[in-house]
């Protein structure tokens, strides 16, 4: 397994468990099954509120003593109602108490957008948003510092955040996150991004490695590309004798980026892992970098108010 470093040495592995999307009684058995497959990673989040059913899964896990907390790299992310430098301790240890843990080895500004505290769901009104000068953001970041220097995670980062928006963090001469998630696959390959953060010691982590096909309708544009469909994908699949999920990941893993497949079914979760042994050559590698469409599947649209307040999350 291909792991990276972060500034002070700490590892983590290259391939990891997603749990977004995950549901209420699949996905603590997932946790358990990536777990005993030899995942020895797994992403969380408060907002995909299931990370209790998470924690019970590796209490028990932890309890039958083959697997210690120290042996697996754990996530997660604060919610973008706690971005008040006062609320973030506290959102942090909800998670913390949730996943029933004493510290995370990574924790994450989930995205670059301000909710008011105590929103439930997603705004409804511009209301229910903090401006960025109610809100700013180094103020958010500087609680994940002052989060870290507590002891109560080991490393912090930032998701969804453009080259812009970490320039805008390091604006001061404050440190720059250790990690950034973003949405990253062949169809959205962030090459210019990749750049940054490689630039700036910064780890890039792929979230929706293959498509994010099974999230909501809701979500979903009117005839996007299925990248698990791709015809490409799929000859050099068929080629190697792996599935398309393996290429997608293996993929990831080739570009030095962290990735996240996410699956409830034990089956996938194991073949995602094995994908470690799939090795694409250089002629693999170009027909899927042709790929690139510049397409997102999970847009910044979602948080665009009427007065254009977060209008420009990604600066696409």
């Amino acid at each position: 397994m291909k792991r990276f470093e972060f500034r002070n040495g700490d590892a983590i592995d290259a391939i990891g468990l997603g749990t977004w999307k995950s549901e209420p009684g699949e996905v603590g058995q997932a946790v358990e099954a990536a777990l005993e497959a030899g995942y020895r990673h797994i992403d969380c989040a408060a907002i995909y509120r299931n990370e209790a059913e998470i924690g019970e899964a590796l209490q028990k896990v932890f309890s039958r003593g083959e697997i210690e907390r120290e042996d697996v790299h754990i996530t997660s992310k604060l919610w973008n109602t706690a971005h008040l430098p006062e609320d973030v301790v506290p959102a942090l240890n909800k998670t913390l108490s949730d996943l029933r843990l004493d510290y995370l080895d990574l924790y994450l500004i989930h995205w670059p957008v301000a909710f008011r505290r105590g929103l439930e769901g997603f705004p409804q009104s511009e209301s229910d948003y903090l401006t960025p000068d109610q809100a700013p953001i180094i103020e958010t970041w500087k609680a994940m510092l002052a989060a870290r220097d507590q002891g109560l995670i080991r490393h912090a980062g930032v998701s969804n955040f453009s080259a812009r928006k970490l320039d805008e963090l390091a604006g001061d001469g404050t440190e720059l996150p250790e990690m950034n998630q973003v949405e990253l696959h062949p169809y959205l390959q962030q090459d210019a991004l990749l750049a940054y953060c490689r630039q700036h010691d910064i780890l890039v982590t792929a979230y929706s490695p293959l498509g994010s096909s099974d999230r909501p309708e809701s979500m979903k544009g009117e005839d996007e590309p299925s990248l698990l469909e791709n015809e490409v994908i799929g000859e050099i699949a068929e080629n190697n004798s792996a599935t398309p999920a393996q290429v997608l990941t293996a993929w990831a893993v080739a570009r030095d980026t962290i990735v996240i497949p996410k699956s409830t079914n034990p089956d996938h979760i194991r073949k995602n892992l094995e994908s470690t042994e799939l090795e694409l050559d250089g002629r693999d590698m170009q027909r899927i970098r042709d790929l690139d469409l510049h397409y997102r599947y999970i847009g910044g649209d979602s948080f665009r108010t009427e007065s254009g307040l977060y209008g420009n999350i990604f600066d696409d």
